[in-house]
């Protein structure tokens, strides 16, 4: 683990810490979370929304697992408003 010294600082009516540019180079950008673990503060990226979908769906597709279970029921709207 690579640690470096930082300060909390005030941001307005909040506090905040500076995150040194080699430590988000390994963490890379996008959305995290933060908890207070063992009287540590821990920040970790959050699993994008649907990571890894793709890969499922063609392995879903090789296993010819990617059928409806169901037929499809037109309604009346599929019938009389939707136009093609």
């Amino acid at each position: 683990m690579n640690a470096v010294k930082t300060q909390i600082i005030k941001i307005g009516n909040s506090h905040g810490i500076r995150i040194p540019k080699p430590l988000i180079r390994q963490l890379g950008p996008g959305r995290v979370e933060i908890a207070v673990l063992k009287k540590r503060l821990v920040i970790r990226p959050l699993a994008r929304p649907r990571s890894g979908w793709s890969k499922q769906f063609r392995a879903m597709a090789r296993h010819n697992d990617d059928r409806l279970l169901d037929e499809p029921v037109p309604t009346r709207w599929d019938r009389d408003e939707w136009e093609w």
